[in-house]
């Protein structure tokens, strides 16, 4: 498990001063702040300016020149903590997925957002969706996702 967690990357310029769109930004808009500190390629970094580009989307500039593409990231310990049966979506991947009963159904992948729901995605294509209709039970510890019979084709 990584001791950082990226919350967005370097994207294209905006205007002449350095500044660039963050691309795949964190819903947490203190990482894109002036004073905050991140790690670009595990050298820790300045936010020196910030603002809101087209769309709302951030544009920082950062105390040194970065290239495009690069993760921006955070130690994983100055995360806030999540609430009792609350998970950071980076969590989920990686964890098996059971339906109950036992049968496999694959591994997370991906964590999709969708307008209604997040779904999970899984090594055989198989997506899922995060609700508690189908997710049963979590438990990152036992790298284990329960889900409820009938969201899968059986094989």
């Amino acid at each position: 498990m990584s001791d950082s967690v990226a919350v967005g990357r370097v994207g294209r310029p905006h205007g002449l001063d350095g500044g660039f769109f963050v691309e795949d930004p964190s819903d947490d808009p203190r990482w894109f702040t002036r004073g905050a500190r991140l790690l670009a390629g595990g050298v820790e970094v300045e936010v020196v300016s910030a603002r809101r580009g087209a769309g709302g989307r951030p544009v920082i500039r950062l105390d040194r020149a970065v290239p495009r593409g690069t993760a921006l990231e955070v130690p994983r310990e100055e995360l806030p903590r999540t609430a009792e049966g609350e998970f950071y979506a980076f969590e989920l991947v990686g964890l098996d997925v059971v339906e109950e009963g036992g049968r496999d159904l694959g591994r997370v992948i991906a964590v999709h957002p969708g307008p209604a729901n997040d779904a999970i995605e899984l090594d055989g294509g198989l997506l899922l969706p995060l609700v508690e209709a189908c997710i049963r039970a979590v438990n990152v510890e036992e790298g284990r996702i329960l889900v409820a019979p009938g969201f899968s084709d059986p094989d």
